[in-house]
C-alpha cells in the first residue's frame, strides 16, 4: 500500500496533514525518512511518524518443509495431524502453506508468513514449474506426453490444462513439470487413461528444490538467496 493511502486510513490524519507529514520528512518506513507518497508500505513495514510507532512490523519468516505422507495441508484439523503440527515455531499460526499437497502426497512444501511472497510462488500467471516424481498402477506409454504437451479438458473447472512436461523414467514412473495446481491435477492428469497414481513426491518448485538432507517431517528455515529466487 502506498505510505500516503496507509496513513490516510488511519482516523488521526486527513490527506492535508498526511501530505504535511511528508513534506516535513516527519515520516519513516523501517528507519528510513520518506517524503514520497508513492513510497511502499508494506506487511512487514515499521512505519514511525515523530518517533511515534504506528505500525512495528514483524520479521518475515520462510521455511522449507519435508511433508511427509498422512499428514494435512492445513493450519488446522479436527482428525488429522496437519503441517504445521511438524513446525516447532513461535506464533506458527501467523503462517500459511505456499501450495498445498494431497494427504498422502510428500514432497516439498513451502511455508512462510509474507503473502505477496507466496502468492508470487504459486500464482499460475507466473508460471513456475512444479516438479513431481510419479510412480503409477500401469506402464505409461508415449501418448501420455503427447496429451500432456496438449493440455487435457477439465469438465468441472471448464478448463484446458497449461501446456506440462514428461519425462519417463521407467515403465510406471516419470517425472512431471507442471505450471498450475488445480485440485488432484497430477492424478486426474494420469487418471485420464485410467492409470491409479500410486506414489507422487514433489521436488521443486521454481528455483527452489527439496534440500535432500532433510528427513520426511523436517524442516529448516529458507537462506536468504533461496527467498530472493521468487
Amino acid at each position: 500500500m502506498r505510505v500516503d493511502r496507509f496513513l490516510s486510513n488511519l482516523p488521526r490524519f486527513n490527506r492535508q496533514q498526511v501530505r504535511l507529514l511528508l513534506v516535513e520528512k516527519r515520516v519513516r518506513i523501517d528507519g528510513k525518512i520518506v517524503s514520497d507518497p508513492h513510497a511502499e508500505v508494506l506487511e512487514f513495514s515499521r512505519v514511525e511518524v515523530d518517533e511515534e510507532v504506528l505500525q512495528a512490523g514483524k520479521p518475515a519468516r520462510y521455511f522449507m518443509l519435508h511433508k511427509p505422507p498422512g499428514c494435512v495441508s492445513a493450519t488446522r484439523d479436527p482428525q488429522h495431524p496437519t503441517v504445521l503440527d511438524l513446525i516447532d515455531e513461535p506464533d506458527k499460526h501467523d503462517l500459511h502453506i505456499a501450495g498445498r499437497l494431497d494427504f498422502n502426497t510428500t514432497g516439498l512444501m513451502l511455508i512462510t508468513n509474507d503473502g505477496t511472497w507466496s502468492r508470487r510462488l504459486t500464482q499460475p500467471q507466473t508460471k513456475l514449474p512444479k516438479v513431481y516424481y510419479v510412480e503409477t498402477e500401469r506402464e505409461i506409454g508415449p501418448e501420455y506426453a503427447l496429451k500432456f504437451t496438449e493440455g487435457l479438458y477439465f469438465a468441472f473447472e471448464d478448463l484446458t490444462t497449461q501446456p506440462a512436461e514428461l519425462l519417463l523414467l521407467g515403465p510406471t514412473s516419470a517425472r512431471l513439470s507442471i505450471v498450475e495446481g488445480r485440485y488432484h491435477q497430477v492424478k486426474r492428469m494420469f487418471g485420464h487413461f485410467d492409470n491409479k497414481v500410486l506414489r507422487l513426491h514433489r521436488e521443486s518448485m521454481g528455483p527452489l528444490v527439496l534440500d535432500s538432507a532433510l528427513k520426511p517431517g523436517e524442516y529448516r528455515a529458507l537462506r536468504t538467496e533461496e527467498i530472493q529466487l521468487i
